[in-house]
């Protein structure tokens, strides 16, 4: 379901989902501190060849496949919005840094905005 094999002449490679950035996200997730930073790639490394991060939990709010990713560290907390439900696709709609316990609605509005274009692209070229 994740993964992908590619044979050609005998050889079988796994090929990785592509990861799509949707607005700002690349350069948010760019304004974390190195550590966070780090520990986003390495779990949306996971996320692309079909395995589960380490701590992430769904975000139905937002539309159903969106998870929250979510990175704690002694510099804060950190979250990406993103969803793999697409078979070739991990968008990653939203990054920010988490100042209060629940998520703030500008934050949910910007990946819900995200995850409807995204729906509303994928429609159009069906």
């Amino acid at each position: 379901m994740y993964k992908y094999l590619y044979k050609h002449k005998d050889v079988v490679m796994e090929i990785e989902k592509e990861i799509r950035w949707m607005g700002t996200a690349y350069a948010d997730l760019l304004d974390f501190p190195e550590e966070p930073r780090r520990q986003a790639g390495f779990q949306l490394g996971m996320i692309q060849v079909g395995l589960e991060p380490r701590h992430w939990k769904p975000f139905t709010q937002i539309g159903i496949g969106a998870k929250e990713l979510r990175i704690n560290t002694l510099e804060g907390a950190f979250r990406l919005i993103y969803t793999d439900r697409f078979e070739s696709t991990v968008y990653v709609l939203h990054c920010f840094r988490k100042t209060t316990q629940v998520t703030t609605q500008r934050d949910k509005e910007v990946a819900s905005a995200r995850f409807r274009a995204i729906a509303h692209d994928r429609e159009d070229r069906s």
